[in-house]
Order: structure tokens, then sequence, then C-alpha cells
């Protein structure tokens, strides 16, 4: 189903599971129609620039093109991926696991109607979806990784991993007829398939060379903020936009995510001053994607009290999560991606029917229980049909750069480029 009915079923307190509705008579609403083709450009704005910014000042030095490159190169790879396929196996019909091949190369038609946008335009909107997910993955594998390995590896996920899962839960697929899993802008489909994705590629790639020894620290503080800064504006458009209306409650959608995205930020700042006496720029950015990540699969449902709670839990769990994984299990994912974008997406689907309740300005909506289901089962899928997809890479074109090209930093050994004279 759409981010639009779904919503639209949770404010009559209803569960809804139907296939979004593509029809030739439907009427298109100009308003509608301009802000989901904003929201497209927000939301295509947050990878390119934002997030390539983000990543790329959290590395060293060495591999900050090369981390641009990664980004720049999976939005192409991405578009291309789900314009062929890709958007024909999310939302081209009403299976229960897939929706079929019938719509490939994007085959829907100018007259097609999806609510009341053009089809098109929810292609295309659905399209920066799928260029973020996996962009969102580079994090976990920075200054180690093969090129050609990373756009392998991302054009077999979104077929058989990304693109699955969102027909499960917004294509009326498996998920939704079976549990009514409410995940309004993508804690699952997006940032949980990210976070263990993220975890599966660092169990099979292997540490840095010089991990935990020597953990550097940012080399462009600065852009990082910038980056953060770009991804917190268009995340109006990510979370705003799957209302798929110019209403009151993509009106909603937004305030709570500036509220959670405030919150997770002042939780962060809060908790390195009590560690460590001082609060860093790149720990209120990264607090601020925590608040992000997890108000993101309930923006369409809470109120402002909500999002405050769900914005201060969510920057709280998620950074103790970092400290955890980085420090006390000694776990390389580079720049956190499992403890901020999956953990923050779990956190988020499972807090939703509790602070979503109209005691808190909601609208009321999820089963804890099925929510819970939902989620495991989007791991343990992740997880198995990633490490697959890996394995075949290793045996084939291999994932890990040489000793050699690793120390020497891949933007020169890889790309032939640097960043700095």
């Amino acid at each position: 189903m759409t981010h639009k009915l779904k919503a639209a079923a949770i404010t009559l307190g209803t569960t809804l599971t139907a296939t979004p509705a593509f029809a030739q008579d439907a009427v298109i609403n100009s308003g509608d129609t301009a802000w989901i083709l904003t929201a497209t450009a927000l939301v295509l704005f947050m990878s390119l620039p934002g997030l390539a910014l983000f990543y790329g000042g959290l590395v060293r030095a060495k591999n900050y093109l090369s981390v641009l490159m990664k980004v720049f190169a999976i939005a192409a790879l991405a578009s291309v991926v789900w314009v062929i396929a890709g958007y024909s196996i999310a939302f081209g019909g009403d299976g229960a696991w897939w929706g079929g091949l019938g719509k490939m190369f994007s085959n829907v038609g100018t007259d097609s109607v999806s609510g009341t946008i053009p089809e098109n335009v929810f292609l295309a909107f659905q399209m920066t979806f799928a260029v973020i997910t996996p962009a969102l993955i580079v994090g976990a594998f920075v200054e180690r990784v093969k090129f050609t390995a990373v756009m392998v590896f991302t054009a077999l996920w979104l077929l058989f991993v990304y693109a699955p899962v969102a027909h499960w839960i917004w294509g009326g697929g498996y998920l939704a007829t079976t549990f009514g899993t409410v995940d309004f802008a993508g804690g699952l489909v997006v940032h949980a398939t990210a976070g263990i994705a993220a975890l599966v590629f660092v169990a099979m790639l292997g540490k840095r060379a010089d991990f935990p020894a020597d953990l550097s620290v940012p080399h462009r503080p600065g852009i990082v903020m910038i980056g953060a800064s770009m991804l917190w504006v268009g995340w109006f458009g990510f979370n705003g936009g799957s209302q798929l209306a110019a209403d009151g409650g993509a009106g909603m959608a937004l305030l709570v995510t500036h509220i959670a995205a405030s919150m997770g930020t002042l939780s962060w700042i809060m908790l390195e001053g009590i560690q460590n006496k001082k609060s860093t720029l790149v720990g209120a950015a990264t607090g601020t994607i925590a608040g992000l990540a997890t108000v993101t699969p309930a923006a369409g449902v809470l109120g402002p009290a909500g999002a405050l709670c769900i914005g201060l839990i969510g920057g709280v769990v998620c950074y103790f999560a970092v400290h955890l994984i980085r420090v006390k299990l000694k776990v390389d994912d580079s720049l956190d991606v499992f403890a901020v974008h999956g953990v923050g997406g779990i956190l988020g689907i499972l807090l939703l029917p509790f602070l979503s309740t109209t005691a808190l300005g909601g609208t009321g909506g999820g089963v804890f229980s099925d929510q819970l289901f939902s989620t495991l089962i989007v791991i343990a899928y992740t997880a198995v049909v990633t490490a697959v997809i890996l394995l075949a890479i290793k045996l084939t074109i291999g994932l890990r750069v040489s000793p050699e090209q690793e120390s020497e930093g891949l933007d020169i050994s890889l790309h032939g480029e640097s960043a700095y004279n």
C-alpha cells in the first residue's frame, strides 16, 4: 500500500491492506503533485550532496574522494536498476512476495495515476528512496572495499533485498496483509535493511588494517556538519513527502521530523558533555541523524509530544549503541551505519505503537507484536540474502582492496585522484 493510503487507514483507526491504486480515470491534484515533485528533489538532495559530504568528512583525507565517488555512482546505478526492474518488483502487482515484472522499464504510461498524483511522479519519488538506501551502507565499509564490488553489490541488493521488502510493506505484500505493518517512511524498508546489510558486510569484509588501534578522527568535521544539515533539510521531503499529499498529514510529518531531529541532537550533546566533558560538532550531527532515523517509521502517526519522546530515546539509545558496537565489541562498522540507522529505524518501528497514542497527540497505529514479527522477518531475510550476495562477489571478483591500496588510500589507488594537494 502507498504511504498515503496507510496513513489514511491509521487515521481512521483501521488497518487497510490494499495495493497502490493505479487508475487511468482518477483526478490528478496539482497541489499534491507539486509537493511530491518537490519532495523528490529533497530526497535526492539527501544523497547528493548530503550523505556524500556527511560520510566524506568522517573518513581520512586519503579516502575522501572514494566515498564521494561511491555515493555518486550508487545514485546513478540505483536509478537505472529501479527503472529497469526495481519499481516493478516493489509496486508492479499485488503478489504476496513480489510485484512481478509487468512494469519493467517503468512501463507506467503518462495517464496512470497513483492516488492523486501521476504514477510517474510516484515512481520518481520512490526511486530516490532506492538511491539513498544502498548509499547508507557505504558508511560501513569505507576505506577498504573495491569499487567494482560495491557496484555489483548495489545492483543485486536492490533487486533481491530492497525491492522485495518494499513490496511486502508498501506494495500490499505479505507483511502489509498479514501483520498490517506500519512503516510510514522507511524504518524497516530503508534503515533496518541498510543497517543489517552493513553488519553482514563488515563481518564478511573484515576490519581495517589499523582498527581498533588507530581510531582516526574525522578529517573534516565542518563538512560532516554541512552534510548532516543537508540531510536534515532533505528529510522533510523524505517523511513529509511520504504522505503523498499536500495536506495536514504532511505538515504534521514534517513538524514531528524536525522535533525528533532536534531532540536527537540535544540528547547527544548532553551525553557527550557528561561522558567526555566536551560536546563535539560531529557528535551533534550524529545525534541529528539518530533522531531522524528513529522518527522516520512513525512520522505519519506521531504528534509533537510523541516526537519529543522518540527523538530523545533515539538519541540516547543510538549513542550507547555506537559505544557498544565500536568500542566494546570492536566491530568496524566504520561510520556507525548499524548503530545509528539500523538501531534507530528498528527502535522507531517498535516504539511506534506506544508513542502514537492520542494522549501524546498522535493518531494511533501499529500493534507491538505485529511490528516485532515484521521486524524479525525483515532482519532475517536481509541478513541471509545479503550474505549470499556478498559470498558470491567474494568468490568471484573479490570484496577487499590489497593491503598496499588500503595503505596508500583509495583516492589514489582506485581513482587516481586526490582531494588535497
